[in-house]
C-alpha cells in the first residue's frame, strides 16, 4: 500500500512539472505577424529605430523559446509586437505625410 502511494505521488510530481511551463505560441505567432506586417510597411527605412527594436526582441525571443525559457521568451514576444506595430505604424504614417 506504501509502495502504490509512493508511486502515486511520485508520478503527480513528475507530471505537475510539465504542466507549468506552458509554450507562449499564441505570443511568438503574434509577434512573428507583427514583425512581417512591420517590415511590410517598410518599417525598415521609414521608422528605423522601432524596427531594430522589434527585431532584436523578436530575435531574443526566439532564441529564449528554442532554450525552452519560456517566460523570457513570451516576455520579448511581446516586447517586439508592441514595437512592431509602433513601427508599422510610424511608418504608415510617414508614408501618408509623403504622399501629401
Amino acid at each position: 500500500m506504501k509502495r502504490a502511494s509512493t508511486a502515486v505521488m511520485l508520478s503527480l510530481a513528475v507530471g505537475g512539472c510539465g504542466l507549468t511551463a506552458v509554450r507562449p505560441k499564441m505570443e511568438m505567432s503574434m509577434a512573428a505577424t507583427a514583425f512581417m506586417a512591420a517590415r511590410g510597411a517598410n518599417a525598415q527605412s521609414l521608422a528605423f529605430s522601432e524596427y531594430r527594436q522589434a527585431e532584436y526582441y523578436y530575435l531574443k525571443a526566439k532564441a529564449f523559446y528554442r532554450k525552452k525559457f519560456f517566460s523570457k521568451a513570451k516576455q520579448y514576444a511581446l516586447l517586439s509586437q508592441q514595437f512592431s506595430e509602433r513601427a508599422e505604424y510610424e511608418a504608415m504614417r510617414k508614408a501618408t505625410m509623403e504622399r501629401y
